[in-house]
């Protein structure tokens, strides 16, 4: 049972994981320097992060079942592979004024990088905090979110001074190091383990660990309904945080007249909120339990998207965007520990892929709703409202889970109280 590794170090190495591939979100100060220098369009420069971002979810699903065959060491250094070579590799389409090669290394290599790289670190990661479970996925998320804030200002600062294309050289290696160097520690706990300070809690009767609802492959778990009600939670969450993060700045300017100047600050404190909403969500999760949080998340979404319509205040406007923002960031932190409280930690890996599925979804989903209701309807007013429907849809949905996990705990009671008679 005793195990020379440090889980706080754990902890670090998928940080440093996240940090990496969330990287990728800087994408947008790539734009103008490339399409000034190069000469391409700026659609098909956008193209390249389209693809990416579509991949990371599917990649994720993809390879949920080799992260569980092959532990997260070498998933993470396969991930390190693809993604620090798609991020050098931009370098080279670059070097060779290649458009198509920039899709197929930032966009085809990167993304399947970054959906491997994502799930890789996260099952061990719960297996090492069976006490903090919320904490310990929410650090590594915050990693993810706050990855490209300290990109985009490096990248920004290479590019100018030794060209675009050294730039994507020095990032990519950089990248990989990194990834390389957090996969060289990763390594699951023994089984059954517990840290000592939980056991001598739970010895003396000052804590009791809740056992998770069941133990079930990733086959077993797409079976049943809270697999899907906790996939539509997500999907609608995603979908909401996603469409804001796509148009705040425009919004911001036509509903309440904000400036351009402080939509482009709006945009970065949303940057803040999208990281520490996953840590601080997380974290709460611990004690008032995952579903709650989700709960949470769509009464505070609802009270946005049913105010944004009807405020004039640019304060009051900014806030509830970033409260949509923060939700967002909450619900991927969320997700690995809740995944553990309903189906165990047996094939985690492989069923957090499945469900980020919604990543990709949402990807498209929030984006084209947002877009196609503006242009029918020159407003962003009725987007508000759209959304409101959907959120009281998965605040339902929330409901429905919570009553099957209860129903779920009183039949297994039943089953145990009639096994020892």
């Amino acid at each position: 049972m005793k195990t020379s590794k440090n889980r706080w170090l754990i902890a670090l190495s998928a940080i440093a994981i996240h940090l990496s591939i969330g990287a990728a979100y800087a994408y947008s100060v790539y734009t103008n320097p490339i399409h000034e220098a190069m000469g391409w369009s700026k659609t098909g420069i956008t193209l390249s992060f389209t693809i990416m971002m579509a991949l990371a979810g599917i990649a994720a699903a993809f390879f949920g079942n080799f992260v569980e065959r092959n532990g997260p060491r070498k998933s993470a250094i396969l991930a390190a592979i693809l993604f620090g070579a798609g991020q050098a590799g931009a370098g080279v389409a670059v070097a060779v004024d290649s458009l198509v090669l920039f899709l197929l290394t930032y966009g085809l290599a990167s993304g399947l990088g970054m959906g491997l790289g994502y799930i890789s670190p996260v099952s061990t990661l719960v297996k090492w905090f069976p006490d903090r479970r919320g904490l310990a996925t929410g650090m590594a998320v915050l990693g993810f979110g706050t990855g490209a804030m300290i990109t985009a200002p490096v990248a920004a600062s290479l590019m100018e001074s030794i060209g675009i294309q050294m730039n994507f050289y020095i990032l990519g290696i950089s990248y990989f190091v990194l990834m390389v160097l957090g996969a060289s520690y990763i390594a699951p706990p023994p089984k059954g383990w517990m840290p000592h300070g939980l056991k001598k809690d739970i010895a003396a009767g000052k804590k009791v660990v809740k056992k998770d609802l069941s133990q079930l492959t990733a086959k077993q778990a797409v079976k049943t309904k809270r697999f899907w009600m906790l996939w539509t939670m997500m999907l609608i969450n995603t979908t909401a945080g996603i469409m804001m993060i796509s148009v705040a700045s425009p919004m911001a300017q036509e509903v309440v007249g904000l400036s351009a100047a402080g939509a482009a600050a709006m945009v970065g404190v949303m940057g803040i909120f999208n990281g520490g909403g996953r840590l601080g969500w997380a974290a709460i999760s611990d004690y008032i339990g995952r579903n709650t949080v989700f709960m949470t998340f769509f009464i505070l979404q609802l009270i946005a998207f049913l105010t944004l319509p009807n405020t004039t205040n640019v304060l009051l406007f900014q806030a509830l965007i970033l409260i949509v923002v923060s939700c967002y960031g909450g619900g991927f932190s969320n997700l690995p520990a809740f995944i553990g409280d309903l189906f165990g930690t047996k094939q985690l890996g492989a069923i957090h892929g499945y469900l980020l599925t919604t990543w990709s979804l949402g990807g498209i989903l929030g984006p084209l709703l947002v877009s196609q209701i503006r242009e029918r309807t020159e407003s962003y007013i009725p987007v508000f409202y759209v959304f409101t429907a959907l959120i009281i849809v998965a605040f339902l949905v929330s409901i429905l889970l919570r009553l099957d996990i209860k129903k779920f705990e009183i039949e297994a009671k039943q089953k145990q109280q009639q096994g020892i008679a």
